[in-house]
């Protein structure tokens, strides 16, 4: 007996609600279904389908059978794609999970020209600024920002992620520009709200970490209402250079202190994060040789080029 042609069977008879829809979606003789399920329960000793006139039913042991040849024959049909992809063009159904910003700013651009040289691909986007599992959300790769804690994903790092203090030239025409970290504290500062606490900014002197002390009209938790409030001339912030590339391109922010390495401190009691911070793309290590994750990840990096384009307009 084929097992796997029986159990397609059981299956399509069950979504189809009788033999001879199932046989007609198979293209097969309803008799020949009505063979492989006798079989299949024959082996098994026991019924799988309550059989009328009228209707096609499961019984109990049907139930339990159905959910695990839904599971297995997913399984095969996956295996066999994943053999398959590795032949020939790029193709297949690629989920990505990318944060909100980054993905308007800095790859929703770019998604035409990906479709058009990878036309095999089916892309399915999901946005959001939390980390998802990417196991349960059946993300084949996903964009993570800063520095990545330990996990068993594999992690290609495809950009620096660099933090620059910035304010509109207004603003350093009225406040005047700052020529020491230390002369923040008389400063406008916009501050980001984290909602593990608040975490102020920190810098490097000597080796050892300062913390800043810090005051402003305007704390937020979304990059861009800060960015927004900086073109405004409402004070000094400290974001992202992928965050504000075009406006220091265009001159509507200005990066002030550049010779200090100014960050955002950690919450209080937090483990200390090690390695470089950076734009990375992350997926499980059985993705690694997946020619439609490699051919993205590829692309993104091509896009956004050594140094990255955003960071060219305040230099390396």
């Amino acid at each position: 007996m084929d097992f796997h042609a029986a159990m397609q069977a059981f299956v399509a008879v069950v979504d189809e609600g009788g033999f001879a829809p199932a046989a007609r979606r198979a293209g097969l003789a309803p008799s020949s279904l009505t063979r492989q399920i006798d079989a299949l329960e024959t082996h098994l000793g026991t019924i799988l389908l309550n059989r009328s006139t009228r209707r096609v039913s499961m019984t109990a042991a049907g139930q339990a059978y159905y959910a695990n040849a839904v599971r297995i024959l997913d399984d095969i049909a996956a295996a066999n794609r994943s053999v398959s992809e590795l032949n020939g063009p790029p193709r297949g159904i690629l989920r990505a999970s990318l944060p909100i910003a980054f993905a308007r700013l800095h790859v929703t651009p770019f998604i035409p020209r990906f479709m058009q040289e990878f036309p095999g691909i089916e892309l399915e986007i999901l946005v959001s600024d939390e980390p998802v599992s990417l196991v349960e959300q059946r993300i084949d790769v996903a964009i993570r920002l800063g520095v990545l804690p330990p996990s068993s994903l594999v992690a290609r790092r495809l950009a620096p992620h660099r933090r620059i203090l910035c304010a509109s030239p207004a603003y350093l025409a009225r406040a005047g520009v700052p020529q020491d970290p230390s002369e923040l504290a008389r400063h406008a500062c916009l501050t980001f709200t984290y909602a593990d606490g608040e975490r102020g900014w920190i810098y490097r002197k000597d080796g050892a970490v300062e913390r800043l002390r810090i005051s402003g009209p305007l704390r937020a938790n979304h990059a861009e209402a800060l960015k927004e409030a900086a073109v405004a001339g409402m004070g000094l912030t400290l974001l992202a250079t992928w965050m504000i590339g075009e406006e220091l391109a265009q001159g509507y922010l200005v990066p002030v202190l550049t010779d200090w390495h100014i960050d955002i401190g950690r919450p209080a009691g937090a483990d200390p994060l090690v390695g470089e911070p950076g734009v990375h793309a992350l997926f499980l290590p059985d993705r690694k040789t997946s020619p439609k994750v490699r051919a993205f990840i590829d692309f993104l990096q091509a896009r956004f080029g050594t140094p990255p384009y955003w960071d060219r307009a305040v230099g390396s």
